[in-house]
């Protein structure tokens, strides 16, 4: 009898604590589908607010999208890039429609293709298939004394060709899109620009010339020689990307073996538009990572420095850092403490062991343009700075551009939205919940043969074979 009392009381304490571990494992799955339904509930709500800066702020009657916002502005032709993508998003999303987003994108290609081309210093928007940096909003025509820009002529073009690619159906209104796509990609005459040969520069003006500047060192220039490379019409040779690979400076940063550049947006604006997941170079082939590995190496360290905080900025930690190009308080300099702080206004700003550029501004696109490389770190970051900030740093279309809490007395905090910082963040949230760029962009003939041409090899790529 004593024995089956004490089974019987050993089998009771057996079934409560098994009873127990699974209302605990119940629980916890509660949690984490509640801490899900949440995470999801942000992102949702932080992409539909950033869309509405493209959206919103666009001049209807041609296209043109501002680089920034409410401040009066220039269009910036990378926005309009970034912004052609995200009209697409915001079909898939269910924002606007197929047909509002057609009729969009065919006012912007209409007036891109018929803007004028020509050596005019004035009254021009570009020159052999390039567009200058910045155009009047009004009239297109180039702003002031800007530069022909090579890069932001490229990040046009991942929009353009990433509609060009969307818009698939046999409608009269979808294939010119798909035509007036493909004419302003092969207009585009990239050997011009090899100045120094096979490399290419980065800009021109028509009162001085090329800049000596060329495209050398990882950076964000990754997409123009992909497009130089695969262009039917002037394409560069193969020698321009193995010049460019020559120059990386590979090196371990903050624990993180990688190739440096300090600011972030060189590792995300190409990877808006191209897959690198899986597929390698001969570089990164050498290396055993892909440039994917290489970005979220990068955001690590980026995010590593912040944390370290050797320069001791207030709030800078786990979930309040990022690095990257973007407005400042102001060029100046303070002293506190014996210490003199020196602070920017617009500036890239960034941590490699190339250099640090550290003024106490943050910008959240730093880890919004990379929440597909390391989500466990970037979306807690958003969420942080959206929830410890709230409407200083939160507005109508999303987080406003930069902030910097030690700048003295109280605190600076931008005014404005920008462009080419608003896009990583619509659009790499999109490639992380969905991968849809990517998916999309996979399917492209141009981007495909430039990464042959540049030596790429495996994933996705051979399957396109």
């Amino acid at each position: 009898m004593r024995y089956t009392v004490a089974f019987l009381s050993l089998w009771m304490t057996c079934l409560t604590t098994a009873c127990s571990q699974r209302e605990s494992s119940k629980e916890a799955t509660q949690a984490r589908s509640s801490e899900a339904s949440s995470e999801e509930a942000f992102l949702d709500s932080l992409q539909k607010d950033t869309f509405g800066y493209f959206w919103e702020t666009t001049n209807a009657a041609n296209g043109l999208i501002p680089d920034r916002a409410p401040s009066p502005s220039f269009s910036s032709i990378a926005a309009i890039g970034f912004g052609l993508s995200a009209y697409l998003v915001g079909v898939e999303r269910g924002y606007i429609s197929r047909d509002q987003a057609t009729q969009r994108v065919l006012t912007t290609l209409r007036f891109l293709w018929k803007a004028p081309q020509n050596t005019d210093p004035v009254r021009t928007s570009g020159y052999q298939g390039f567009f200058y940096h910045f155009l009047d909003m009004q009239t297109g025509e180039r702003f002031k004394q800007v530069e022909l820009s090579t890069i932001d002529t490229v990040l046009l073009l991942g929009g353009v060709l990433s509609c060009q690619t969307y818009f698939d159906r046999d409608s009269a209104e979808e294939r010119e899109i798909r035509q007036l796509a493909d004419d302003l990609y092969k207009r585009v005459n990239w050997p011009w620009f090899q100045v120094r040969k096979p490399v290419l520069s980065m800009g021109w003006h028509p009162e001085s010339g090329f800049i000596p500047s060329d495209w050398k060192g990882y950076n964000e220039a990754m997409l123009l020689y992909v497009l130089a490379l695969a262009s039917p019409t002037h394409p560069v040779e193969p020698d321009a990307w193995n010049a460019w690979t020559q120059t990386y400076d590979w090196m371990n940063y903050r624990e993180q073996e990688h190739v440096n550049f300090a600011p972030l947006f060189g590792h995300q604006y190409s990877h808006l538009w191209i897959d690198f997941r899986g597929i390698q170079d001969g570089f990164m082939r050498s290396k055993g990572i892909d440039y994917f590995e290489n970005s979220r190496r990068a955001t690590l360290a980026n995010r590593a420095y912040c944390v370290a905080n050797p320069m001791k900025w207030k709030d800078y930690g786990p979930t309040i850092w990022g690095l990257t190009a973007c407005d400042g308080p102001k060029d100046t300099t303070w002293v506190s403490d014996g210490t003199t702080r020196q602070f920017f206004s617009y500036r890239a700003r960034g941590a490699s062991g190339q250099e640090e550029v550290d003024d106490g501004t943050l910008t959240p696109t730093a880890a919004g343009g990379s929440v597909p490389f390391a989500p466990e770190v970037c979306i807690p970051a958003l969420r942080a700075m959206k929830s410890k900030y709230g409407d200083r740093l939160y507005g109508q279309y999303g987080f406003y551009d930069a902030f910097n809490p030690s700048f003295p007395p109280s605190g600076w905090f931008d005014v404005d939205y920008l462009g080419i910082d608003q896009g990583p963040i619509l659009l790499m949230i999109e490639n992380h919940r969905s991968g849809f760029l990517w998916k999309l962009m996979q399917k492209n003939p141009y981007i495909q043969t430039g990464l042959r041409k540049a030596g790429f090899e495996g994933g996705w790529l051979d399957k396109k074979q």
